[in-house]
């Protein structure tokens, strides 16, 4: 068991770099809840539910962080902050990290599995501070939720979703697996192909606009004809 503790403290010091000390970590409220929830899964699966419930009670009281317990929680689950919330049939993989203010939450079955009302997050996926991920759905192994991303359908391995609705950054996946991305949003790499001409191309479309606009103008005031729009404005893409 003692073994099993300083793994699971390392683990989160790998991803996470204010700790000082193993022994810090101690004092992190994700850390306790899921503690408490162990306790509360073990009495909810021998079907004792008020026991469970209260375990809950007393854990969102210490933590204000609320994980039902029913949720089913693999190893080395990294709770960075609280407010975060957590359904009864959600799962959870190995070594998952969850930012604050995330919401695992349920919605009515729509993919025919009874029951099913909560996300699965695989194994180490990485979920942004205020996402919220909304169904019986799956997050795929290594996938990356960005910060208050709203999820509604399955993620891909290894994708990184960001927006609202989420929708994938279109990087391909092997780019992002040999790195921990804090808050599951990268913020110095391109995001999607061409990402760092995106406002230029956006600048000179608008810039063509209002050429095109300018002229329609002139000519109803002097009688020009105008010119046709696809001579206004027309740059080159490399």
């Amino acid at each position: 068991m003692f073994n099993g503790l300083i793994a699971y403290l390392d683990s989160i010091r790998s991803r996470d770099p204010a700790p000082r000390s193993r022994w810090e970590i101690l004092l992190y409220p994700g850390l306790w809840a899921v503690g408490f929830h162990r306790v509360a899964h073990w009495l909810f699966e021998a079907e004792m539910f008020f026991l469970a419930r209260a375990v809950n009670h007393f854990s969102r009281f210490l933590t204000a962080i609320d994980i039902h317990p029913g949720a089913k929680i693999g190893r080395h689950l990294f709770i960075e902050h609280g407010f975060t919330v957590i359904g009864e049939t959600a799962e959870i993989g190995d070594n998952v990290t969850i930012y604050q203010c995330v919401t695992l939450g349920g919605t009515n079955p729509t993919n025919g599995i009874p029951g099913k009302r909560h996300p699965t997050l695989s194994d180490d996926s990485i979920i942004g501070s205020g996402a919220q991920i909304l169904g019986p759905i799956t997050v795929g192994a290594r996938a990356r939720v960005g910060a208050n991303a709203v999820v509604t359908d399955d993620v891909p391995e290894g994708a990184t979703m960001i927006g609202l609705k989420a929708r994938s950054t279109l990087v391909p996946a092997e780019t992002w697996l040999k790195q921990f991305i804090p808050y599951g949003t990268p913020c110095k790499e391109p995001c999607e192909p061409n990402g760092g001409n995106r406002v230029d191309d956006l600048e000179a479309e608008v810039a063509a606009l209002k050429a095109q606009v300018a002229a329609l103008i002139a000519a109803q005031d002097g009688g020009t004809p105008a010119p046709t729009p696809t001579t206004v404005g027309r740059r080159t893409r490399n």
